[in-house]
């Protein structure tokens, strides 16, 4: 996530780039236009003899036409490169390489990697924290949560459709809105039984869910506004990195315990490897692009994170301990 001092440019520039997503140079090109409409003509044609498509192609619902752009928008890139042309997007996209039929193989690995660090975390909540711990249960959702943003981020990533654009712009703004919403239940302890925390948790649990709640029908039915969905995921985790750091600062000054700043430190490693999304260029052998590298660069932070909760509850814990002894 940004930096706060530099939030204004980040919002600025991270919508400007999303409102235009669907504008490409590649797509206006006369030659990739030409290329498109002859490979159709001469390939997709059932009744003269179509080019077959291979099964894991057809297995990811692959069509001819869309072969043939696919294979266009790399014989365009190869002539633009071999005349020293820049590489321009297609769709909104850059023209990967693809792997098993998948349009953006590693941005699907490195999904699937942030995938496994939450499923990891889930198991590593489950065994070291008893049951009886009052947050935990907030804790296994935020990894349920993870669990299923990183889920759809793979299909997505496997196959650009509409649907699996929706779902994983849907889950992705679940997760964030999640870690929002128990951020403050840790950091201002809104989970003990106490008459007053009850009514703000019960206040805070039903304006979350009516602020998700509108975000969707906004999108869906209203409009699919790509600058509102950044704008907006970008507000919520600000905020709560703001909540985070001020914990993180807050805990270390009262206990001076290493594992008091690994907040802090996840905040600041996402914040640097969200600028990924700035700088924005071709996929470096038609492979690695800075949105499969902002995906990597997740995985660090979430396996601090679960490393953090786990230490926090056993350290409330054992405090708890003491003061009932005492």
């Amino acid at each position: 996530m940004p930096r706060p001092s530099s939030l204004l440019t980040l919002v600025a520039v991270v919508c400007s780039l999303w409102g235009t997503v669907e504008a490409s140079l590649g797509d206006r090109l006369p030659e990739f236009r030409e290329c498109v409409q002859v490979c159709t003509r001469e390939n997709c044609d059932p009744n003269n003899n179509p080019t077959h498509i291979p099964f894991h192609h057809r297995l990811l619902l692959w069509t001819c036409p869309q072969e043939c752009d696919y294979t266009c928008q790399h014989i365009v890139t190869e002539r633009r490169v071999s005349r020293g042309e820049p590489i321009t997007q297609f769709h909104g996209k850059w023209p990967f390489v693809r792997v098993l039929g998948m349009q953006e193989p590693f941005s699907v690995l490195f999904s699937l990697g942030n995938l496994v660090a939450h499923q990891n975390g889930l198991t590593k909540i489950r065994h070291a924290i008893p049951a009886s711990y009052p947050l935990r249960r907030y804790y296994e959702l935020f990894a349920c949560f993870g669990i299923a943003t990183w889920v759809f981020s793979a299909l997505f990533h496997t196959r650009d459709f509409a649907v699996t654009e929706q779902l994983d712009y849907f889950a992705a703004g679940a997760g964030v809105l999640y870690g929002m919403y128990y951020t403050p239940i840790r950091v201002f302890r809104l989970d003990r039984p106490t008459p007053r925390r009850r009514s703000v948790l019960r206040l805070w649990t039903v304006t979350c869910c009516v602020m998700y709640a509108a975000h969707v029908a906004y999108l869906k039915l209203w409009r699919w506004n790509y600058t509102y969905n950044m704008a907006a995921n970008v507000a919520v985790g600000l905020t709560q990195n703001a909540l985070w750091s001020y914990f993180s600062w807050k805990k270390w000054t009262e206990s001076h315990r290493s594992w008091a700043i690994w907040p802090g430190v996840a905040v600041a490693w996402l914040m640097m490897v969200m600028s990924l999304e700035l700088l924005d260029f071709p996929p470096l052998w038609g492979a690695f692009d800075a949105h499969s590298l902002w995906h990597l660069g997740t995985i660090g932070p979430t396996i601090l994170w679960y490393n953090f909760m786990v230490k926090d509850s056993q350290e409330n814990i054992a405090n708890a301990t003491k003061d009932v002894k005492a």
